[in-house]
């Protein structure tokens, strides 16, 4: 336990620079001198009084129509760590998550030969009836509103589109 307690310290005090990063220079300066000060506890407090914030603000109800939350990015679709193809780009938003595949290790097949399996965790591509690749999802997917569609691309390589309901 006396290992653990320096670590739970430094991670306490990033996560203490992190926040008081948004508020006034005093509230900095205290931070500051709290770190410096080397509290042996291993807790970290701060007063973040003149902010202005309440525990009730802290708890209302985020108003999803004020906003829109979408991410994309781009994953390597090889299993070889040194590998990275991006051959998997994605964008994912609260409803849905849209995939476009441009896998190597399926140059030369026809995109009329491809077919998508879709399970509530797991997507996998088929070649003429075989498993050719798979993938296990980050999260789990509604079956039933999943589709797909595939397209000869540039090098030989196949568009695998797929469309997934969170």
């Amino acid at each position: 336990m006396k290992l653990l307690t320096p670590l739970l310290f430094i991670f306490a005090a990033d996560s203490a620079v992190g926040f008081t990063s948004i508020s006034s220079s005093s509230s900095q300066r205290r931070c500051a001198s709290l770190l410096r000060s080397g509290n042996d506890d291993g807790v970290v407090s701060i007063d973040v009084s003149d902010l202005g914030l309440t525990i009730a603000d802290l708890e209302k109800k985020i108003p999803t129509h004020n906003f829109s939350l979408e991410s994309s990015g781009y994953q390597s679709t090889s299993r070889l760590p040194d590998v990275d193809d991006e051959g998997c780009y994605w964008v994912e938003n609260p409803e849905d998550i849209d995939v476009t595949l441009r896998i190597p290790g399926l140059r030369g097949q026809p995109a009329e030969a491809l077919n998508v399996l879709f399970s509530t965790t797991t997507t996998s591509i088929t070649a003429f009836g075989r498993i050719v690749w798979s993938t296990i999802q980050m999260g789990i997917s509604d079956t039933d509103d999943c589709s797909f569609l595939s397209l000869d691309g540039e090098d030989g390589i196949p568009i695998v589109g797929e469309d997934s309901i969170l």
